[in-house]
Order: structure tokens, then C-alpha cells, then sequence
């Protein structure tokens, strides 16, 4: 039955006009052969892709992974390009703007004529008689909303001097998406900024968890017997440590003094030393199913090294376990920064980051009167969404050939 199939997906193949030996498009094969026929070639052509040709096609299936992933790129995109993204100084004070409302955009004008290009309106705030203030809109002249334009300069990459900005109003005309704080700072700008510093620290100590974490997962796992033991209750050890509280003592000794390297630093460890357990044990326990396999016993057969056999052979087969865990752990460790900020045992000034500006909102008197300053937590909400709307579609597509 196969040779059957076999020979007419050749001749389909060559019904087409091209060379037998290479898979059909799905749409040809609908033209050229019934479903039953189409169904089999389809698996036939799937042998021989490669994993990760199989796992890519299983991810972009699921729609939510698709989301989860662009909500990543465009957050790490907005952190790396913060300056471009900030019409405005984001480091700047500027006590005159300090706690101006949030922007509205218009297309409208007052006469009910409708505009392409986005527009704004200078504002002022008015006194009312029971002493609380509103801002009016000045209706009368419009600033029309420029893209590429030339404002304050920066260092893209920290190399190359420009001015260049995504947006900006035109005149003496400001423009502020998300509002300003009490110094007078974009918190669009600033979110952008603190992007850097959450997202960086979260991904720089999740690659330390997950190298710890392979590493004694692999090791426990290959030599077992009383090496696994031991090494499996040094991670029970660890594992019985309460992470946040610990995590609150080891922040709350960092001296004051220290610069700012060595803080991120020292926090991206933090992060990282209760956070390796849980993938040590999925490595070890992946391991343990595949050292008696007949790709394992042949390479012992043909004189490879214990290190060989680990690290090209085994690890190798635990990355879609590593790839899903990695995902999964930086959501954790931004939350966890967050908080640690929040509390101000965290990131200090002056470097910014998703806590340290949600700090800002920590008084019911200035979170009613100024809810924009609490902006941050939207950026917090939508990295740890994405995060785990990637991880799940990963952890989907890790098994390729499961339901498929």
C-alpha cells in the first residue's frame, strides 16, 4: 500500500512539473490525489522533516503562542528602543508638568471636521471653587502629531549620537500618552526606560537558573545511584527555603553604596538561587528515561567520554524541557522584582524599573488623584501574559508528533 501511495505522489509530482523527491504542497496534493491519499502523503512528507521544522509548524497552530510571542517582541523592542519611543527625556525633571493627565489624542476638531493626521490641543488647569483643578483643552489652535522627529539627543545602543524620535506634537505643543508623575517625567517614556532593567534582570537571572539547573539535572540524572541521591536531597535542601522572604533578606543587605552594575548583578543572583530546582528536577527525570536508550549505549560502546555522552548527547534532548521552564521562569522573577521594589528593598534609584515606578502609586491620596502613575503595572501585566502564553504554546509544540 505504501509503494502504491509512494507511486502517485511521483506522478503527481511529476503531474505538477517538478522533480519527484520533494514533499507536495498541501494545495497540490488536495488536486492531485483523494483525502485518504493527501492524508498519507501529508505524514509521509512530515518523516522527513526536521524537529524543528515539526515544532514550528505545531507552534504557529496555536494562536495564543502567536499573541504571547509578539507581546514579548514588541516589549523587548519598546526596552531596547526606549529612548526612540520617549518624545521627552525620561530621566529629566521637569516640576512644571509634574502630574499632567494623559493626552487625548484627536481626529475631531471643535467644528466636527474630521482630520488623517492626529492631533492634539494645548491644555491648561483651572482652579474650580471647591479647590480641586481641572485641565481645559484650548480648542482653538491644533498641533498636529509628527512621526520621525528631531528632539532630545540620546545614544542609540549607547554608540551612535541621535535625535531621532518615533513621535512628537508640533510648536511648543506637549504630548504625554500615559501622563507624568510628580517630577514631571513621561511615564510612557519611563516604562519603556524600566523596561530594560525588569526585563534584562529577569532573562539574565533565568539564563543562570537554567544553566545550574541543566547542569546538576544531567549529572544527577547519568550517574544515579548514590550520586543522584545526594544531589537530589541537596535540592530538597533548597527547595524547603521559602523563596520570597528570602529573597526580601538577601535584597534588603545590599549596601546602599554599591553602584548600579553591581546591584543588578547581586539581584539577578538573588533571583536565580532558588529558581534552578525545579528544572534540575525535569532534566534529571528526562535524563533517567534516556541514558539506557540505544543512542546512549552505542556511544558507550564506541568509547565516548562521560562528558560527551552528556552534554552532545543527553542535554541535547532536554531543550524543549529548558526552552518551556526559561519562558515560564522570567514571569516569576519579574513579579518577584516588582514586589522587591515595590517594598523599596529592591532596585534603587537612580535606575528604573516596573517596581520602582509602581512605588510611586503606593498612597491612596495620589493613586485617586493621578491613577495614570500606576501605568507600569499594565507593562508588568502584559510581560507576564506573554511569557506565559509563549511558554504554553512551547510546552505545546515541544512533543511535535503528540496529536498530531
Amino acid at each position: 500500500m505504501s509503494d502504491s501511495i509512494r507511486q502517485q505522489g511521483i506522478e503527481a509530482e511529476i503531474a505538477q512539473g517538478r522533480a519527484p523527491g520533494y514533499p507536495l504542497l498541501p494545495d497540490a496534493v488536495e488536486r492531485t490525489v483523494d483525502p485518504a491519499m493527501a492524508t498519507a502523503l501529508r505524514r509521509m512528507a512530515r518523516d522527513h522533516e526536521s524537529y524543528g521544522a515539526l515544532v514550528w509548524r505545531k507552534f504557529r497552530r496555536t494562536k495564543v503562542a502567536i499573541v504571547g510571542g509578539l507581546i514579548v517582541v514588541g516589549l523587548f523592542v519598546m526596552a531596547i528602543f526606549a529612548d526612540f519611543f520617549s518624545p521627552y527625556d525620561p530621566v529629566e525633571l521637569n516640576m512644571r508638568d509634574a502630574f499632567t493627565p494623559p493626552t487625548q489624542i484627536h481626529f475631531i476638531d471643535s467644528a466636527g471636521r474630521f482630520h488623517f493626521q492626529p492631533f492634539v490641543y494645548k491644555r491648561a488647569q483651572k482652579l474650580n471653587a471647591d479647590m480641586s483643578s481641572t485641565w481645559v483643552e484650548d480648542t482653538t489652535v491644533r498641533y498636529p502629531i509628527n512621526f520621525f522627529v528631531s528632539s532630545w539627543e540620546y545614544k542609540l545602543f549607547g554608540i551612535f549620537p541621535t535625535n531621532l524620535h518615533l513621535y512628537g506634537a508640533a510648536g511648543d505643543a506637549k504630548i504625554f500618552l500615559l501622563g507624568t508623575d510628580r517630577f514631571g517625567r513621561d511615564v510612557f517614556g519611563r516604562s519603556c526606560l524600566a523596561g530594560r532593567i525588569s526585563l534584562t534582570m529577569a532573562l539574565f537571572g533565568t539564563l543562570i537558573s537554567v544553566f545550574v539547573g541543566a547542569i546538576v539535572g544531567v549529572f544527577s540524572g547519568y550517574y544515579g545511584g548514590s550520586v543522584d541521591n545526594w544531589m537530589q536531597r541537596f535540592v530538597e535542601f533548597v527547595q524547603s527555603f521559602p523563596q520570597l522572604p528570602l529573597w526580601m533578606a538577601l535584597a534588603a543587605v545590599i549596601p546602599i553604596t554599591w553602584d548600579q552594575f553591581a546591584v543588578f548583578v547581586t539581584m539577578s543572583f538573588i533571583f536565580a538561587l532558588l529558581s534552578w530546582t525545579l528544572l534540575a528536577r525535569e532534566v534529571r527525570g528526562k535524563v533517567l528515561a534516556l541514558r539506557e536508550t540505544d543512542f546512549v549505549l552505542a556511544a558507550k560502546e564506541m568509547g565516548a567520554s562521560d562528558s560527551r555522552i552528556m552534554f552532545q548527547h543527553l542535554l541535547p534532548n532536554t531543550f524543549s524541557h529548558i526552552i518551556v521552564v526559561l519562558t515560564l521562569t522570567i514571569p516569576t522573577i519579574i513579579l518577584a522584582e516588582s514586589f522587591l521594589s515595590f517594598l523599596g528593598i529592591g532596585i534603587q534609584e537612580p535606575l528604573v524599573s516596573w517596581g520602582t515606578m509602581m512605588r510611586d502609586a503606593q498612597t491612596i491620596q495620589t493613586l485617586g488623584f493621578n491613577p495614570w502613575i500606576a501605568a507600569s503595572v499594565f507593562f508588568i501585566v502584559a510581560a507576564v501574559l506573554g511569557f506565559n502564553f509563549l511558554g504554553d504554546g512551547l510546552r505545546d509544540a515541544a512533543d511535535p508528533y503528540a496529536n498530531d
